[in-house]
């Protein structure tokens, strides 16, 4: 098996994205942190996310890891320590805008089969022998950041053209929707709140002609406008163009774009360039 990762911080003052490799146990991963509405700063003056995504990280790599536990009991584990963490750097649990979080996707990888559990937008995607490309994960965030999107590109359409502008007019709503985490008719997040167990998503796959894996978070997202004519599926873009040059590659072109879109009018989005961190499994290299 041979891997390539990368994590590279975006324009924000931290990256809040962290990489899990722990070929010991099989896991590897991919964390994407989010700054909570509150302001906090850690002893380093880290943000919520930052210290979210690294304790998650620190104990998916740590001795405190057991081969027995299924995924979804390591997230659980995970959940309690940073609730425990969050309290005891005198947060308020029961305010959602106060709560540091992060989405994750999670793999085990076996000798006949994958396991996976997955939250928020990072996402898993297989390739197999044949060519063919499967979304093993759904992004859980897509429908909410949809709508806030919607405000800026009506904002984009009324003839703001500034980034600080477009964010002003979004927040009311981005707020608004972290009252939605972990709920029906919201999205799963890694908070700390007991009720993130409720929402994990998880399985296995097999590895009968599977040749790669590809764990992303949602920097590495292609924009919409970029997909090329007559592409019927942006993700199965994305993985192409990784495949075909590899993550870091992909990630320097990426960047490139959205430096030439500094005020996120061409491609909508809520900062200039995002974390960008992800994993290339090659199960059969």
């Amino acid at each position: 098996m041979q891997m390539e990762w990368i994590s590279i911080q975006g324009t924000a003052a931290w990256n809040e994205d962290a990489i899990v490799i722990n070929e010991s146990q099989g896991l590897y991963a991919v964390i994407d942190g989010a700054t909570s509405l509150v302001p906090f700063r850690g002893p380093n003056l880290e943000t919520g996310g930052r210290l979210a995504a690294q304790l998650m990280k620190h104990f998916l790599e740590s001795q405190a890891v057991s081969n027995d536990a299924s995924l979804e009991q390591l997230l659980k584990q995970a959940n309690v320590i940073l609730r425990q963490e969050m309290a005891a750097s005198g947060i308020n649990l029961a305010a959602k805008e106060q709560l540091w979080t992060a989405g994750i996707a999670l793999i085990r990888v076996t000798e006949t089969h994958i396991e996976y559990v997955q939250t928020g937008d990072c996402m898993i995607y297989a390739k197999y022998a044949d060519g063919s490309i499967r979304s093993v994960t759904r992004d859980h965030v897509a429908h909410i950041d949809h709508e806030s999107k919607l405000l800026w590109e009506q904002g984009i359409a009324a003839g703001i053209q500034t980034k600080d502008e477009l964010l002003a007019r979004v927040k009311p709503r981005i707020a608004a929707n972290k009252e939605k985490m972990n709920t029906q008719m919201g999205y799963s997040v890694m908070n700390g709140d007991p009720a993130a167990e409720l929402y994990f998503e998880s399985g296995k796959l097999n590895r009968i002609m599977l040749e790669s894996l590809f764990l992303v978070t949602d920097g590495l997202f292609l924009p919409e406008g970029l997909a090329e004519s007559g592409s019927s599926q942006i993700e199965e873009e994305m993985v192409e163009r990784i495949a075909a040059g590899g993550l870091q590659s992909y990630a320097d072109w990426l960047i490139e774009v959205e430096k030439s879109d500094p005020e996120c009018i061409r491609f909508p989005r809520f900062k200039m360039s995002d974390d960008k961190s992800g994993i290339w499994l090659r199960l059969h290299a």
